[in-house]
């Protein structure tokens, strides 16, 4: 069983949460997308299955000294007084709370991986998968694929724990997870809410894509039970090809 490490990336209440400074642009697609809600679902999950959590989160000190004057991103962020460590805006929102043990992640950049702990981490913990999913799709979620899959890690994203400021700015980034690091979208929930996606064990199950479509794949998955093989199974999230 390959050692897994999950990451939440940039759920902070600055973005995501319902009365924060982004509420009407990245909390709409949130809301719609029942982002929070799948997110705490897989945290639980991996939480049971034993697999470590890190939480990623953007800020900068209260001069914004680390943010890059040149940025369009991070001007904002400067200009909005948003983003400031140490305050509820940059905390994890309440529905996703770390718990002791967790690996808290400070990123002055788009990137989880530049200038942050994320590496160190990785490699004393001898993580070998790194599960994916956070707030934009296009933004943290992106560039951290495409860091991780250069590092050589193996890549999984949780495509309905992940959001942008529009549906299609999300699905645009989705189709560029796909070439780059060789993931696919489709049905990983079961029907049962306990047996949730968390990369643990590699097994054979038959995904449901509409009345008269029924394939199968090789599919990166772990139910705490048992397997299923030949279920209908709902939701929606990333697999690997076999």
């Amino acid at each position: 069983m390959k050692k897994t490490l999950l990451l939440v990336m940039d759920m902070m209440n600055d973005l995501v949460a319902e009365d924060g400074f982004n509420a009407q642009t990245y909390g709409i697609q949130v809301k719609e997308r029942n982002v929070l809600a799948n997110a705490a679902r897989a945290i639980a999950a991996a939480r049971a299955a034993g697999v470590a959590i890190g939480y990623v989160r953007v800020g900068f000190s209260p001069d914004y000294r680390e943010a890059p004057p040149a940025s369009p991103i991070f001007s904002g962020a400067r200009n909005n007084g948003i983003f400031k460590l140490g305050t509820k805006g940059t905390e994890v929102h309440p529905a996703l709370a770390p718990a002791e043990g967790d690996f808290d992640i400070v990123k002055h950049r788009v990137s989880p991986f530049y200038a942050t702990s994320l590496e160190a981490i990785l490699r004393a913990h001898a993580i070998e998968r790194i599960v994916m999913c956070g707030v934009s799709t296009n933004g943290v979620v992106h560039s951290g694929a495409r860091e991780a899959h250069d590092r050589d890690y193996e890549v999984v994203i949780l495509e309905d724990c992940c959001a942008g400021v529009t549906a299609d700015e999300h699905m645009h980034a989705i189709a560029d997870h796909d070439v780059l690091a060789g993931v696919r979208q489709g049905a990983l929930a079961a029907e049962r809410a306990g047996m949730l996606f968390i990369p643990a064990l590699e097994v054979t199950a038959h995904l449901h894509f509409g009345e008269a479509n029924m394939e199968q794949f090789h599919v990166l998955a772990y139910f705490p039970d048992k397997v299923l093989e030949g279920h209908r199974l709902e939701g929606t999230h990333f697999y690997r090809r076999g």
